[in-house]
């Protein structure tokens, strides 16, 4: 999981509400450069819309988001994701998900959280809300405690502050909507969309620690 993390400094976070967005969209990020997703399982069309990016584009990375239960984890072991991503972490979710095939990406708010991952064998984590949560100034501060854990920084980044979050050295990557807001998905805006999503790449890759994955 963390060399994924490190190879795909940027995870677009998708919420779709209609299955016949899923191509287009995913195909303006990969045009843009994007190896990997992650779809939230926030909405009705959410597991049709996963089924339907496997199918059109299978080297894609996929992730199942907003994994909140065993019932979800299984959803996404029966659609062939290749990760999933929680925004809590709970003690039964994170026993539960190391029964699975798939990595989990838990999400934490706390040191406590922290803690219990740790002693269950998690060392990657999604840090969520971010911004709402101190952003930069809370991540400076649990380096130092906790040298071996890594984030994926999500909620509240944008193309203005990744940069502040890629340079930590405990921030693998961030996962940001703003390439993939709902409204330019609701508006079938593609266009921005693709972008938007080059952009945000151009600039990811300009930090020294972060390099395109290879595509030998």
């Amino acid at each position: 999981m963390q060399h994924l993390l490190t190879q795909n400094p940027i995870i677009p976070v998708i919420t779709l509400d209609r299955e016949g967005d899923a191509v287009p969209l995913v195909e303006s990020l990969v045009s843009a450069g994007f190896k990997i997703i992650e779809v939230t399982l926030r909405t009705d069309a959410a597991l049709s819309a996963i089924e339907r990016i496997r199918t059109q584009f299978p080297d894609l990375t996929i992730g199942a988001g907003t994994i909140c239960s065993s019932k979800q984890i299984t959803q996404a072991e029966i659609l062939g994701c290749d990760f999933m991503v929680s925004p809590g972490a709970t003690p039964a979710l994170l026993e539960g998900a190391k029964k699975s095939p798939l990595p989990l990406i838990p999400g934490i708010s706390t040191v406590s959280e922290i803690m219990i991952g740790l002693e269950l064998g998690y060392q990657d984590f999604k840090f969520f809300p971010a911004e709402s949560l101190g952003g930069v100034a809370t991540l400076k501060a649990i380096f130092g405690p906790f040298r071996e854990v890594q984030f994926c920084a999500t909620g509240g980044i944008s193309l203005a502050n990744m940069g502040q979050y890629l340079k930590q050295p405990n921030v693998h990557s961030v996962g940001g909507s703003w390439m993939v807001h709902p409204s330019l998905i609701a508006q079938q805006n593609w266009p921005e969309i693709h972008a938007l999503s080059k952009t945000a790449l151009a600039t990811a890759y300009t930090l020294t620690k972060h390099r395109p994955a290879s595509t030998s």
